[in-house]
Formats: structure tokens, C-alpha cells, sequence
């Protein structure tokens, strides 16, 4: 009897486990903005590792800090070297929960507008945030977009031009299409 209560319990288990569909990408974008004063600081990364689960909308969202290109080789350098120190913290990632998944229908054509919690973690330091975007679905492939700010000190980012030439608030824009 016991045999057959754990054999059930396994196959409910690993049916709950495949019915769960996970989206990825690993070649998501993020659009780093930092302009502050006279000089533009944007950078672009185009290696943004992500996944989300359906149906319980667990969302990870992974990039490489020197994976971020400047137009200019020496503000990237800089920016390596003497802010986000990426030797020391080479990554960020924010992990947390689409809330309202359940108002998404990933098998219609649509643009949901979603609520997104979680903890972003950037130069070791990681921080609750809450914040909107959109997922889209198109014939049948999904994207994800967003913009939101963050303070850049709350991360314990120092340097001598924040709040200069560098803008003490930085706009981060994400751009993901998943493999389904």
C-alpha cells in the first residue's frame, strides 16, 4: 500500500513538473543609461541570460557586467574598472515573480501589461524592487520589455562624477524574445 501511496505521489509530482512550460533566452537586452551632465553614458548588452515559468510566473533575469559595450572603449573601461569593479562583481540578476501571471494568456495574441517583484542584485548588493512591463505574445513567440530606474548608490556604486556627469538614477531598459 505504501508502495503504491509513493508511486502516485511520484507521477502527480513529475505531471505537475511537465505541465510547468519555461521560457528562455540567453540573448536578451539590456540598455544601460546613465547620462548625467555634458557626456552620454549608454551601454548596451546583448547576452542577457532569462527564463520565466508559466505557471507560476519564477522570473530570473542574468547579465555579465562586462558584457556591456560603450561607444567609447575608455568609458567602458572605466566604467569595468572603477564602478561596477566587475573583477570583484562580475554579475547582475534580479530573480523574483511575474504577480499577476495568471492574467496572462501565453496561447492568444496580445500585449499583457505585467507587475514584476523581486530582489535585483547589482555590485553584490541586492535590493527589492518592484516594477511594470509588457509581455508580449506574437504568433505564438513571447518577448518581455520594460524600463524602471535605480538609484545608482543604493548598490553601493561609488565614484567621483555620480550625480555629474554620471546621473545618480540610471534607466535600464530590458528587451527579451524567448525560445518557446
Amino acid at each position: 500500500m505504501n508502495k503504491i501511496l509513493l508511486f502516485a505521489s511520484l507521477f502527480l509530482v513529475s505531471f505537475s513538473v511537465n505541465a510547468q512550460k519555461i521560457y528562455a533566452t540567453k540573448n536578451g537586452q539590456i540598455v544601460f543609461n546613465a547620462t548625467g551632465g555634458i557626456e552620454k553614458i549608454v551601454a548596451v548588452n546583448n547576452q542577457v541570460d532569462s527564463k520565466f515559468v508559466d505557471a507560476t510566473g519564477q522570473i530570473i533575469f542574468g547579465v555579465l557586467i562586462k558584457g556591456f559595450k560603450f561607444e567609447n572603449q575608455l568609458m567602458e573601461d572605466h566604467f569595468n574598472e572603477n564602478y561596477m569593479e566587475s573583477t570583484q562583481f562580475p554579475k547582475a540578476d534580479f530573480k523574483g515573480y511575474i504577480k499577476n501571471i495568471k492574467e496572462v494568456d501565453l496561447t492568444k495574441d496580445g500585449n499583457y501589461n505585467i507587475n514584476l517583484e523581486g530582489t535585483l542584485t547589482i555590485h553584490g548588493t541586492g535590493q527589492k524592487v518592484a516594477t511594470t512591463g509588457v509581455l508580449q505574445v506574437q504568433q505564438g513567440k513571447t518577448a518581455i520589455t520594460g524600463e524602471f530606474s535605480v538609484k545608482i548608490k543604493d548598490y553601493g556604486i561609488k565614484g567621483l562624477y555620480i550625480g555629474e556627469k554620471i546621473a545618480s538614477e540610471a534607466k535600464i531598459k530590458v528587451n527579451c524574445k524567448y525560445q518557446n
